[in-house]
């Protein structure tokens, strides 16, 4: 049996919490991506770690930076895989929108294009409009294109800088 095609996103990374046994926010995301390695998903490049601002109620600076990975699973999969491994760093999908969390692992882009079904939309809707995701991913991934504006990251990026 031959091996299923593999497939290319860019991954948001973020956290402002401590993570018991882990430590700070910039250590969970760099473990993050090691056991995302260790589940058989290849972390091509990550962009630097950068601090930003909370969105909403949370008062702890968040460690923010993007990952182009790949593996042989579809998107509905790797949503799975990327739930788990917040749920291994303590991540709980319940309580209020916002607040800190310990790692927070989006799709933002993937090679197929876009993807939309009732829980999960590629391109995620807001990264365009959020420097702590467009930054780190335009970094590492300049070329991409948004499948729904037809833009490049660095085009989204510079537009961006313009609107601040």
């Amino acid at each position: 049996m031959g091996q299923a095609s593999s497939h290319r996103y860019v991954i948001a990374l973020g956290s402002n919490m401590r993570v018991p046994g882990v430590g700070a926010p910039r250590a969970v995301l760099l473990t993050a991506l090691e056991r995302l390695a260790d589940r058989g998903v290849e972390v091509e490049i990550a962009s630097h770690i950068r601090a930003s601002h909370p969105v909403g109620p949370s008062l702890r600076t968040y460690a923010n930076g993007a990952a182009i990975v790949s593996a042989p699973l579809d998107p509905p999969t790797m949503l799975a895989l990327l739930q788990s491994v917040e749920s291994e760093f303590g991540r709980e999908r319940r309580g209020a929108r916002w607040r800190a969390r310990s790692l927070d692992l989006d799709i933002v882009l993937w090679s197929g294009g876009a993807w939309f079904a009732p829980d999960l939309v590629i391109p995620h809707l807001l990264f365009r409009e959020r420097d702590f995701v467009l930054l780190p991913a335009a970094e590492i991934a300049p070329d991409w294109r948004d499948a729904v504006t037809g833009l490049t990251l660095r085009q989204l990026a510079g537009r961006a800088a313009l609107a601040r």
